[in-house]
């Protein structure tokens, strides 16, 4: 549905200025002109959307169209659909949105201040200091980090299954996480990585547990002793490094990481960005190199078009993917983005208007909580023919160029833009030329996983596929 370009009014009516807080609610009538649904009392449409959540945004947005309000989690959430919604939100050329009221209701307890909960001069500043961890020198050591790690661990996947069938889900998590210490930390965790695995884990289910408070016995109670279990860890390391000097991993970079006044970023913000990077990488790369892999299996075509391509730039079964060689894999490259259309990892995104707006016809007051839905968007026909199908050739530089530039949006956009947007794509580069130059990627006739599609997608068996030796 084509929109107009959103105007600025002064303010709704009844709504001189926004609540301060994202958990001071906006006035019972300051909606009432928005269709949408309540749901059940006092729950609202919370187990709905659990349950279902791109069938209930599907449905909403067929009901009602690109505007719609709804409620669950305790708060009204305006839903804005469209790829020109996408722009209005992600893009934020007049600062209406802030990234930390939006996703303060999910994430305050469990990853605050971090990188996506932060905004403007605040989010720049911080932004700027941490780039530094992914300038070409700590890039490269990250590469060779990668190539090694990954070619021991897809090594013993093939010795350790002798071809039979496997579960990858769980084993591309492990290995993402043994990645994320070697090329993030810097250390062999050893016994330490799976307690550090299940505080990630439970962060991430707490992230959308119903009841928000950290009560006892709940998913969010053990999302907070999840993050109090990081805070330690990550404080301790944080001084260490700066008493014995940075190394090229990237915790050691954000620990010496300084202002452009040169003075050095607080421990406590270096352990928030810690957190919440590390959160962010492992979860989402795990996700959608997963997706990546099952679609592989299933369009077994593409699969040996990869795999091809993959042979010519390396040379051989298990070589090493050159730092230099990563921009050579078009190919692949294309069908990581046609997965991540498919099963973008983070399918929605929340912000907090910070004054009102219209867009689509509709006021959304000052105050409003609302979003957009990668998910829904990326499976739009007015920009995905036949959007089901697995078609990476949708990524041509030609087709790219013709359609919405906000259309595909699995790594966010404007000043939010995931700041290791390069680092997930040499990544799953990195594991591909590895996978596919040793191994067939084979499952069962017929096999269709199902998918547990948030916060973050994963198949609910684990994705059970074969690696057959070449």
């Amino acid at each position: 549905m084509a929109t107009a370009a959103p105007t600025i009014p002064a303010a709704h009516p009844g709504l001189a200025s926004p609540p301060k807080h994202w958990s001071e609610p906006l006035p019972a009538h300051a909606l009432d002109h928005i269709p949408g649904e309540s749901g059940w009392p006092l729950v609202g449409n919370t187990f709905r959307m659990l349950a279902d959540p791109h069938g209930f945004a599907q449905r909403m947005y067929a009901t009602y169209g690109p505007v719609y309000k709804n409620r669950a989690f305790g708060r009204w959430n305006v839903g804005l659909i469209g790829a020109d919604a996408n722009e209005l939100m992600l893009f934020d050329r007049e600062k209406l949105f802030s990234s930390e009221q939006g996703w303060g209701p999910v994430l305050d307890k469990l990853f605050p201040r971090g990188l996506m909960l932060i905004d403007f001069d605040h989010h720049r500043a911080d932004r700027r200091a941490l780039s530094i961890a992914f300038k070409p020198g700590p890039m490269r050591h990250y590469a060779d980090a990668l190539n090694r790690g990954i070619a021991e661990q897809v090594q013993q996947w093939g010795q350790a299954s002798g071809g039979a069938q496997m579960q990858f889900y769980p084993a591309i998590k492990k290995l993402t996480l043994d990645l994320a210490a070697d090329s993030f930390i810097g250390l062999p965790l050893g016994p330490e990585a799976q307690q550090i695995n299940r505080a990630f884990t439970d962060m991430v289910q707490a992230s959308v547990a119903p009841i928000r408070k950290p009560l006892p016995g709940t998913l969010m109670r053990k999302g907070v002793q999840g993050r109090e279990f990081l805070v330690e860890y990550f404080t301790a390391e944080t001084l260490r490094r700066r008493a014995e000097g940075g190394g090229q991993d990237m915790f050691s970079q954000f620990a010496t990481a300084t202002h452009e006044d040169g003075s050095l970023m607080p421990v406590d913000a270096v352990v928030d960005h810690m957190n919440f990077l590390m959160m962010a990488a492992h979860d989402t790369i795990t996700s959608s190199a997963t997706s990546l892999v099952w679609l592989l299996a299933k369009n077994r075509e593409w699969q040996e078009k990869l795999r091809q391509e993959v042979l010519a730039i390396t040379g051989g079964m298990g070589r090493p993917l050159a730092y230099d060689d990563l921009g050579k894999l078009e190919l692949t490259e294309m069908a990581f983005k046609e997965a991540l259309r498919l099963i973008p990892p983070v399918p929605s995104t929340p912000r907090r208007a910070l004054r009102s707006f219209e867009y689509a016809g509709y006021t959304i007051p000052a105050g409003a909580q609302v979003g957009i839905n990668a998910h829904l968007v990326h499976h739009q026909e007015e920009h995905w023919p036949d959007p089901m199908r697995f078609d990476p050739m949708r990524f041509t530089p030609e087709m790219v160029k013709a359609r919405h530039k906000y259309a595909w949006v699995p790594f966010g956009g404007g000043a939010h833009m995931c700041l290791g947007l390069h680092f997930a794509y040499m990544q799953v580069k990195i594991l591909m030329a590895h996978v596919l130059t040793r191994y067939d990627i084979q499952i069962e006739d017929g096999y269709a996983p199902e998918w547990q599609p948030w916060p973050i997608p994963q198949p609910r068996d684990g994705l059970k596929i074969t690696f057959k030796p070449l």
